[in-house]
């Protein structure tokens, strides 16, 4: 059902860009460490190839090893979708490498600049607030979901274009950021997101960023029964890269 054409802008990104399926990294089921490692090992050689990466998750740790590599000439931003900000140290007093903490890990590392990052959907029950003081001690912006709605979408894209700004950018998009009602295959939804066409209206309003790589996460087949949840996933990955091709 993904065809050739974007059915607004008339993009055609398998033929403005060079696209390809590269395959998947192989995991180590049995070693987080080890799974990282060779994520970045496969993205390095992505990277010396000129390739700016399109991923599909994995959950959001995902995006962890993959910024190993994307950000390793210097920090970038990132435009962040997503109900959670995934800003914790750890979880439960345990493992420092979860769903929970890739972007604080991110922070720490130097792979972003929190200053031209900006999450956007935040909402849902909380632990504590330890990911959003974390946040607004570094300068990351925080866009909670009540925000977005009264706003609407162009204007809280343009705000987020103005905070990324020229530089690199990394775009990351958590399914969850959708309402559950739209996408119901995830292992943390939360309700009152956006609809199916505002999850497409944000990716379009990326425009003209810089984007050096971008994933989709958290999609979850095992919760997917109807397998709409996926078929939103592609869709939205189909719309950044149109974006990512239009800047080729």
């Amino acid at each position: 059902m993904l065809r050739a054409q974007h059915g607004v802008s008339g993009m055609r990104p398998f033929e403005a860009a060079r696209c390809a399926d590269l395959g998947d990294v192989g995991p180590n089921p049995a070693d987080i460490m080890d799974s990282m490692e060779r994520i970045t090992a496969f993205y390095n050689q992505v990277m010396d190839a000129g390739i700016v990466p399109l991923t599909a998750g994995g959950d959001h740790l995902t995006s962890l090893p993959v910024l190993r590599a994307v950000a390793r000439s210097g920090p970038v931003g990132m435009v962040h979708f997503d109900s959670h900000t995934d800003l914790f140290n750890s979880y439960f007093g345990g493992t420092m490498y979860t769903h929970g903490t890739p972007f604080r890990r991110a922070v720490e590392e130097g792979l972003l600049d929190p200053k031209r990052v900006v999450q956007i959907g935040i909402r849902g029950t909380m632990y504590d607030e330890e990911d959003r003081d974390f946040a607004k001690a570094n300068g990351i912006r925080l866009i909670l979901i009540e925000e977005f709605h009264a706003r609407g979408v162009e204007d809280v894209m343009a705000e987020a274009r103005e905070i990324a700004g020229t530089g690199p950018t990394y775009v990351s998009y958590d399914i969850d950021f959708v309402d559950p009602t739209f996408a119901p295959g995830t292992g943390t939804p939360e309700v009152g997101g956006p609809n199916s066409f505002q999850a497409l209206q944000v990716c379009r309003e990326l425009a003209g960023l810089n984007i050096v790589g971008a994933d989709m996460v958290e999609v979850s087949p095992p919760f997917d029964q109807s397998g709409g949840t996926a078929f939103l996933g592609m869709s939205i990955m189909y719309e950044i890269l149109c974006v990512m091709a239009a800047q080729v």
